[in-house]
């Protein structure tokens, strides 16, 4: 059951898996050599405001499903035992669907066999935490309902980076009888075997631009939603006619910003790019933040993550830069809070919204703790790296498919045409919207907004009135 206690003694940001770690894979994986640094969880909601946000229009039909006509057998779902009572200050019956796992007994339909493709061992692209933290939730679900009452077996394998290892992957996984694949992180998905086997593909966020119009579907966009939506901020709320960007020279800050400039074009705003180490002095950050300044642009985007973060902020302020800054929601970690105080004002970011903890906080750490071999208050969320966002994908999955199981049998396929196809989802820990379909030229893409939220003078982080919601899909190239 929910601990109370908990909720009160953290009392930090919001978790939101997507949105923030997201942004977090348009800098560390988006050129596909990064390291799976840590991000920030902070939640998002997706409310309705203005002309940048996204409406909750309808799916396009557009979006390409796997033949249904082979789905994989599977027994009706039964339904779980009555939830035990509560015993603290959260009731069952004031839940959330995203919130009900702690209340779900174990499923006892068949087991739903899943395939996994994750990168790891290759220099660059080693993300075991994605996999153990997939793991993790699927063992959670197999004590809290599973999916619609199907226990979960995963079924997982590693691929490299190549091509060759890839298509072994989607061989031997659709041999062994699974009937849905996930992808963690996964250079070439080989989607023509995925699709001759009729086994659909759900990704956590696509990679390469082969996959923005692949036959799968992708709870989150990477580089091209994320950049898209920042640009989005300086057009409609700082009406920037001029940017400057920082960022670091390296492979996964030169991809973010190839998507970021390209959403620039798209928008006709004028820019100039400024280029610095991974690891500056403090005298370096100075430079760099002194030379994108030089130019008077309407607002800086920075693109550094880390020890960049608290570097370039702090820059800003000693020398008396007043420019507005947008950076992504990995800037607006605690432990950088912490560190820069009031150096922050006049900071935007990307991916974060204020407010308490919510459960899926709770849902989180109770999900990740035993993996970690640490008890759940132990559990920063801040620290899961990309493995968070493997969570929220198989929880958003597993609420779907609750939701699936009272109209139909939960099937790898069915769940994948109720995700594609179905109005009004919502993902598990942030609340965004799910629109797969939204974007003809993105037809794979199912979330395309993200909450900004900026630092507040006194140490608070808060969301931006009218930025809730920020969609990026007028500013996709």
């Amino acid at each position: 059951m929910f601990n109370s206690a908990r909720v009160s003694s953290q009392r930090r940001r919001r978790i939101s898996p997507f949105s923030a770690l997201s942004v977090t894979m348009a800098l560390v994986a988006g050129a596909c050599s990064a390291s799976d640094d840590a991000a920030d969880t902070t939640e998002s909601t997706a409310v309705p405001v203005d002309s940048i946000v996204s409406d909750s229009t309808g799916v396009d039909e557009s979006v390409d499903t796997p033949d249904t006509t082979a789905a994989t057998d599977a027994a009706e779902p039964t339904d779980t035992a009555e939830a035990p009572e509560a015993t603290d200050s959260v009731a069952p019956a004031d839940l959330e669907p995203g919130q009900i796992f702690p209340t779900l007994e174990p499923p006892t339909g068949d087991t739903m066999r899943i395939g996994l493709i994750n990168s790891e061992g290759a220099p660059g692209l080693d993300f075991p935490d994605i996999r153990a933290n997939i793991s993790a939730a699927a063992d959670y679900l197999n004590e809290h309902g599973g999916m619609g009452g199907r226990p979960i077996e995963i079924v997982s394998c590693t691929v490299n980076g190549s091509p060759e290892a890839s298509q072994a992957c989607a061989q031997e996984v659709t041999g062994q009888g699974v009937e849905l694949v996930l992808l963690g992180l996964d250079l070439f998905p080989d989607y023509a075997t995925y699709t001759a086997a009729n086994v659909p593909v759900i990704g956590m966020t696509p990679v390469l631009p082969g996959d923005y119009a692949a036959n799968a579907l992708f709870l989150t966009g990477g580089n091209v939603t994320s950049m898209g939506a920042i640009v989005a901020v300086a057009d409609q709320h700082f009406t920037a006619e001029t940017v400057g960007i920082v960022s670091a020279d390296n492979p996964g800050s030169n991809a973010g910003e190839a998507a970021l400039v390209a959403s620039l074009d798209m928008a006709g705003i004028a820019h100039t790019s400024v280029k610095g180490g991974d690891n500056e002095t403090d005298a370096g950050y100075q430079g760099l933040m002194r030379q994108v300044a030089d130019g008077d642009p309407d607002v800086i985007i920075s693109l550094y993550s880390d020890a960049g973060c608290i570097g370039t902020i702090r820059g800003r302020a000693s020398l008396g830069i007043d420019i507005p800054v947008i950076t992504t929601s990995i800037c607006s970690d605690a432990a950088v809070i912490d560190e820069v105080g009031d150096d922050a004002v006049g900071w935007t970011f990307a991916g974060a919204q204020g407010g308490e903890d919510t459960p899926e906080l709770l849902i989180l750490q109770d999900i990740v703790a035993p993996a970690l071999g640490i008890e759940p208050e132990e559990v920063d969320p801040t620290a899961l790296g990309l493995g968070g966002l493997g969570v929220a994908l198989v929880m958003s999955l597993a609420v779907y498919s609750n939701d699936l199981a009272t109209q139909d049998d939960v099937t790898g396929v069915s769940l994948y045409d109720y995700l594609g196809t179905t109005p009004g989802l919502e993902q598990w820990g942030s609340g965004s919207l799910v629109e797969c379909g939204k974007s003809d030229d993105y037809s794979a893409i199912c979330s395309f907004t993200f909450p900004f939220a900026e630092y507040i003078e006194g140490g608070q982080v808060e969301t931006v009135p009218g930025l809730e919601a920020v969609s990026s899909v007028d500013y996709l190239p």
